[in-house]
């Protein structure tokens, strides 16, 4: 078993549900336990300005799937909660990352583990750090370390989204 971080992202529809939806889903990926899951967080968005606030998680699974099979499992949720995939940083019901996956560091043809700005955002940063205070990024070190370089993002913890841990 190897833990994963998946960072979880919205902002089309009810994007709360969506998170919702998407972790009832993490919770029963083959070979994996869900073991916690971070508050949601409100973010601007990042890149393409033109719409709404995400709504962003962060959630830690144990698993026996191999990377490529993990990411082929999160695309699969994503397609099965309306993700359609228009252009970068583009509008979305959902986007799950796969951020780390134990200490691997992997360089794909479509994977990057870990992820290769996750240290470069807010709305990944603070919940990971959140369920995970003392987590590494492999290259990076300390995830705490890239806190200040993100001080500036705007993001809000949401009020009552609760842990589903």
């Amino acid at each position: 078993m190897v833990d994963a971080y998946i960072a979880l992202g919205a902002n089309l529809g009810d994007p709360a549900r969506q998170l919702d939806m998407a972790v009832d889903a993490l919770a029963v990926l083959p070979g994996s336990t869900l073991m916690a899951v971070s508050d949601y967080y409100r973010s601007a968005p990042v890149g393409y300005a033109d719409q709404p606030d995400f709504h962003n998680a962060v959630a830690r699974i144990t698993t026996t799937l191999a990377p490529p099979a993990l990411l082929d499992a999160l695309l699969a949720i994503e397609t099965g909660l309306g993700r359609h995939r228009s252009f970068r940083n583009a509008p979305r019901t959902l986007d799950l990352d796969l951020l780390l996956y134990g200490d691997a560091t992997l360089q794909l043809p479509h994977l990057h583990v870990p992820h290769p700005r996750m240290h470069e955002r807010a709305f990944v940063l603070l919940p990971l750090l959140e369920i995970a205070p003392d987590v590494v990024i492999p290259g990076f070190g300390p995830a705490k370390d890239g806190l200040a370089a993100v001080a500036g993002q705007a993001i809000a913890r949401i009020p009552g989204s609760g842990r589903r841990s």
